[in-house]
């Protein structure tokens, strides 16, 4: 017999499906030879402090560092999660061969090889690696499995990753909360999410130290068209004035007229940052959202894996380019035109080299169905789009420059006109975008007539009055391009793709990392600005340790993850390096000066909030059955007589009983605790193991309630 583990029962039931493995049992399906189970995501995670000693379940400042001898795995303590284990690890025991069907990423061969090795899996392993869930797709996939061996380096890869993240999180967020917490919170800190921290503080402090000044520009409107003297700005109106009165006295003449013929590159194919930007830049959405509506679109087979950060595809792919084309029903007036000749094979779209384990995202041949959400219909729209304007002939513009001047003061004006549209007619139909600089975008698009060079004429000089700019805050667009870049403001899409190795953080989990900032309210969102908060701005001033907040050295971590992953470089040496840097760290710390960071006071915004929003929140408490599982994501939550709990506990194992630590949780403290993943501080605790009365609820990466 042949098991097969997918990463969650949906997958699985996808995969038995094409298998043959019809006949349903408890925690997984079996038929024709195959037996085809699942975990939730996680079965397992690294042992934590105190299941190396109970001292360390305290936390002491002085038995820091806690670095493990080796480190082990454990399971996540859920009676779902253990049920569901034990169906594995009877199946790993009775089966002949194991298929890793896990998600074809690093986070997912972790996933597996972790639960493999907790089942002390000693049968051959095979891997299953495919970019969509189609029928064809996993077909093609069992006929080709590759041996476990061959992604070893994966697994490496994402082991010293999440070791990396447990020696610095947990203890520098032990260090710097004895240190400066003031047993007040958790000052949370972390590989990724520190440097991330630290890049918008950086962003708060220029802004809030920037001083607006006054300036002024000599212009003038020759022959309807505007010209800019093409001189420093000038800082006193006096200056400007006598600058108009020079210009009204004197003849304006055309030095230089060119015109320029060029090219406007087609965009390129989305991975998932560029994905998150965009939908963040014309729909809002957070990058978290976007992650959940291009993973629930490829879950229902219409477009390719999603964590991606190529924007390439391979050139195996090619001949199934005019196929998948021919299924976009929707599209088709976009896409006749590319199918009247063979579809281009551009080395912008195609090229082997710049594909590793997933290509870019595009869609699958499964044209989108009826039932997707509205959201998920402008996220495959996005895909779709830009899968067909990557096939459209370069936009043709062309580009003029005028040069003049008035006495001795030069001029210059520029204008640009589309002379074909190329891929730019695949969105023509959409709303423009708006401009940031209208003054620059309206004189861009003047209409710029016939000049000869020597001609002279009258004209009407004026002074235009500006006022100096602070730089822009981040949005989740331009943080996730920062994240990418390692901080590096970088427009231009081919070097951008060469800095993607040394940006911090992975496509999938950056979204991550900004929903934990938002959650230890380290920074926060007005309109689609992200504003670090004092608390944010008090930590990261407090750590004076630049490896810990450096983007450029996050970032060169990251690129060592990525040499495990390649086989260059040692995942050893990268733990006794941070070990190395952790243990410094601490002494540098522990006997360092102190101060106390002043926290926000949360529990004076919860009184205010629930002052403003009591009235809305009573009449439009949601009900649980129409409450998603936070954990599976799939089914809605049921309520049953001492719990709330998903309505496939079976298979997903989520529950919240309704008292917890001795206390009596209302449907509202319940209903934040599963939508928002905490609660506001409440009292009354009466049976908690360390005694805490009082505290928040929250909800772990596991899905346990923890009381801090």
């Amino acid at each position: 017999m042949k098991l097969c583990i997918a990463e969650k029962p949906s997958v699985a039931r996808d995969i038995a499906k094409v298998l043959g493995a019809t006949a349903s049992k408890q925690g997984y399906m079996e038929g024709n030879g195959y037996c085809v189970t699942w975990t939730f995501g996680h079965l397992c995670t690294l042992k934590e402090p105190h299941d190396y000693g109970p001292q360390f379940k305290s936390w002491n400042l002085f038995s820091l560092p806690i670095i493990p001898s080796s480190f082990g795995i454990k399971l996540i303590q859920n009676k779902g999660v253990e049920n569901q284990f034990k169906v594995i690890e009877r199946l790993v025991e009775e089966c002949d061969e194991v298929i890793n069907c896990g998600d074809a990423g690093q986070e997912g061969e972790l996933i597996q090889r972790w639960v493999l090795q907790k089942a002390k899996c000693n049968k051959p392993v095979q891997r299953l690696w495919i970019s969509s869930l189609t029928e064809d797709a996993i077909k093609e996939g069992f006929a080709s499995l590759k041996p476990a061996e061959d992604y070893k380096n994966l697994y490496l890869a994402g082991n010293a990753r999440a070791i990396g993240d447990w020696l610095l999180g947990i203890n520098a967020t032990r260090l710097f909360t004895k240190k400066f917490g003031g047993n007040k919170a958790v000052l949370s800190i972390g590989r990724v999410q520190t440097p991330t921290l630290a890049m918008l503080v950086q962003r708060q402090k220029e802004i809030d130290a920037f001083t607006t000044e006054e300036y002024w520009e000599l212009k003038t409107k020759y022959r309807e068209v505007v010209f800019n003297a093409a001189i420093d700005r000038l800082k006193t109106l006096e200056r400007a004035e006598k600058g108009l009165e020079y210009l009204k006295v004197n003849p304006f003449e055309i030095v230089s007229f060119e015109i320029k013929e060029g090219k406007e590159k087609n965009p390129r194919l989305f991975d998932l940052t560029g994905l998150q930007v965009e939908a963040n830049k014309k729909y809002g959405y957070s990058a978290e959202n976007t992650l959940n509506y291009v993973q629930s679109l490829y879950e229902k087979k219409h477009v390719t894996y999603p964590r991606v950060d190529t924007t390439y595809l391979s050139d195996s792919l090619y001949p199934k380019i005019e196929g998948i084309l021919r299924k976009m029903y929707p599209y088709q007036e976009l896409i006749a035109p590319l199918l009247e000749a063979p579809i281009p094979k551009s080395k912008a779209v195609f090229d082997d080299t710049k594909v590793t384990d997933h290509h870019a995202i595009i869609p699958t041949e499964v044209p989108p169905s009826q039932n997707l959400s509205r959201e998920e219909k402008l996220i495959y729209d996005l895909i779709a789009k830009r899968f067909i304007a990557v096939f459209y002939p370069e936009c043709k513009i062309s580009n003029t420059l005028v040069e003049g001047k008035v006495g001795t003061i030069p001029f210059k004006t520029s204008g640009r006109q589309i002379l074909e549209p190329g891929w730019r007619s695949v969105y023509a139909k959409e709303p423009k975008e708006e401009s940031t600089d209208k003054e620059k975008e309206k004189e861009e698009e003047q209409t710029i007539p016939e000049f000869i060079v020597g001609e002279t004429g009258p004209h009407d000089p004026m002074i235009h009055q500006g006022k100096t700019t602070p730089p822009k805050p981040y949005t989740e667009a331009t943080l996730l391009r920062a994240m990418e870049t390692a901080g590096k403001q970088v427009e231009d899409e081919e070097l951008r793709e060469m800095l993607k190795n040394n940006g911090i953080g992975r496509p999938s989990t950056r979204a991550n990392i900004i929903e934990t900032l938002f959650k230890r309210k380290y920074i926060e969102k007005k309109r689609k600005n992200l504003i670090a908060t004092q608390t944010g701005i008090q930590l990261i001033d407090t750590i004076e340790d630049e490896l810990l907040k450096s983007p450029e050295l996050t970032g060169e971590w990251e690129s060592k993850l990525r040499k495990i992953e390649k086989g260059e470089y040692e995942a050893n040496l990268f733990k006794e390096e941070l070990i190395q840097m952790v243990t410094e760290l601490t002494d540098k710390v522990v006997y360092g000066k102190g101060k106390v960071i002043t926290l926000q006071d949360e529990e004076k915004e919860e009184v205010k909030e629930k002052k403003k929003r009591e009235p809305a929140q009573k009449k439009e408490l949601q009900s649980w059955e129409e409450t998603k599982c936070p954990k599976c994501k799939e089914h809605n939550l049921i309520k049953g007589k001492a719990a709330v709990g998903c309505s496939d506990f079976k298979n997903c194992g989520f529950k919240i009983t309704f008292e917890i630590f001795g206390k009596k949780l209302s449907d509202k403290q319940l209903l934040d605790l599963v939508l928002k993943g905490k609660t506001s501080k409440l009292k009354g605790f009466s049976a908690h193991q360390e005694g805490l009365t009082e505290g928040v609820l929250s909800l772990t990466d596991d899905f346990q309630v923890l009381l801090t």
